[in-house]
């Protein structure tokens, strides 16, 4: 079982370093683990990305990184899930792990009544004809990390200044829209996306235990580096 940590708001390089590095480094038995945060404004580029879909960025930073996808923005209200996997371990193709999160968003997402759908050739989640739940990934090593960001009680209007995931009026949603906003839904889409993760990965038994031969950073050092 994976080991989950939380670490709340949360700058974007310092935690994308770390994801890195633990990528890099992890061996054969190390423990696998899945974050959970959401992120100070930030526009981010794929290793494809590019620049001309950032139309405005109006003093947000952007970031290019080392992920798959095009472009997209990560802001408070928005729950961001990063898995730390061993794909070899668990026998899974990169098909298989984007197969994985979008169905766990999916399940989420009818957890509150919002009926979502994939799109064939346009990886990430799709309430109706917005966008809700977008993916950008890296596999190194055999090891999983990046991940799928969700939409939940955000400010959506830095999405106007992107081209988001590289398609120009592209109309992106999130969960208030469909609930209305509580200062509980941040915490229930949190509790919900993470069992539903962890239950679709069961699909995929570890061949192996492992044991946790890696400690990282305190919640305070993520979000403040």
């Amino acid at each position: 079982m994976p080991r989950v940590r939380e670490f709340g708001a949360s700058a974007y390089r310092p935690v994308w370093r770390r994801m890195a590095r633990f990528a890099a480094s992890a061996g054969p038995e190390t423990r696998e683990e899945l974050w959970l945060l959401s992120h100070h404004p930030v526009f981010t580029l794929g290793q494809a990305g590019r620049r001309e879909h950032v139309l405005d960025s109006g003093g947000v930073p952007v970031v290019e990184t080392d992920r798959g996808g095009q472009v997209t923005y990560h802001g408070p209200g928005q729950l961001v899930a990063y898995p730390l996997w061993n794909l070899r371990r668990r026998g899974m193709g990169a098909r298989d792990l984007v197969g994985l999160l979008e169905a766990a968003v999916i399940d989420t997402l009818a957890g509150f009544g919002i009926d979502a759908a994939t799109r064939p050739g346009a990886p990430g989640v799709y309430a109706g004809e917005a966008k809700i739940a977008a993916l950008g990934l890296r596999i190194k090593r055999g090891w999983s990390y990046h991940g799928l960001s969700l939409n939940v009680d955000m400010d959506l209007a830095p999405f106007q200044r992107i081209n988001p995931c590289g398609f120009r009026g592209l109309r992106v949603t999130r969960i208030a829209d469909f609930t209305g906003p509580s200062p509980e839904l941040m915490r229930s889409a949190a509790e919900a996306l993470q069992s539903n993760l962890l239950r679709r990965l069961d699909s995929f038994p570890a061949r192996a235990e492992a044991s946790p031969l890696h400690t990282f950073a305190s919640p305070g050092e993520l979000a403040h580096g």
